[in-house]
């Protein structure tokens, strides 16, 4: 009887043991299952590619060239907002179409409305927009070597004066009355009409 006695209680702790061993794994499992893996991508890195710049561009659009007088110029106009409490100014522009990119300015000189660089840059207001639009600041593309058509889409990136950038895309659109020429007597002024998209802008 001892014998057997002793037998079965051994029997009974390898049991206990094996279910008490059992019951761990589930555990572990359980546990496992429950938490957010970490090798799965977090929402939260992609925040950065929607968060507002320090200064962002809407309503953007880029002159179509078919029908002008000069194919191989072209301009870009958007709305400019300075989100932050300082005084910004746009010093330079690149852009996917021309290997030349100016930023200009319409100004009256010996009573004729000529467009011309722009001294010092485009200034955004602290907390506030400038608009780039025809008759007025915009950004040129020069020495296209093919045409822009309308829908065709433009990459263009403006670069501050505290060395951010703002990239942004425009699309082309057909523009009544904007055939600009170089002045023969001053070859950085030119002369435009002052016409208005056909299809607004935006």
């Amino acid at each position: 009887m001892n014998s057997r006695s002793t037998t079965h209680r051994a029997a009974r702790w390898t049991l206990a043991a094996g279910a008490a061993s059992l019951l761990l794994v589930a555990g572990c499992a359980a546990t496992s299952s429950g938490s957010p893996s970490t090798s799965s991508p977090s929402m939260s890195s992609t925040s950065s590619s929607t968060a507002a710049g320090e200064v962002t561009i809407a309503d953007t659009w880029v002159r179509a060239t078919p029908g002008t007088d000069d194919p191989s110029m072209s301009a870009a106009f958007g709305v400019l907002t300075n989100h932050t409490d300082r005084q910004l100014t746009v010093v330079s522009a690149t852009n996917s179409a021309s290997d030349r990119t100016e930023l200009h300015e319409m100004a009256m000189v010996d009573g004729a409305m000529v467009m011309r660089p722009i001294s010092g840059g485009i200034t955004i207001p602290a907390g506030g927009s400038t608009t780039l639009e025809p008759g007025g600041l915009h950004v040129m593309l020069l020495n296209l070597t093919t045409p822009i058509e309308p829908g065709d889409e433009v990459d263009l990136t403006l670069t501050l004066d505290d060395g951010s950038t703002v990239p942004f895309t425009a699309v082309a659109k057909e523009f009544a009355g904007a055939n600009e020429s170089y002045s023969p007597t001053s070859p950085m002024d030119s002369q435009m009409d002052m016409g208005s998209a056909t299809s607004g802008h935006g």
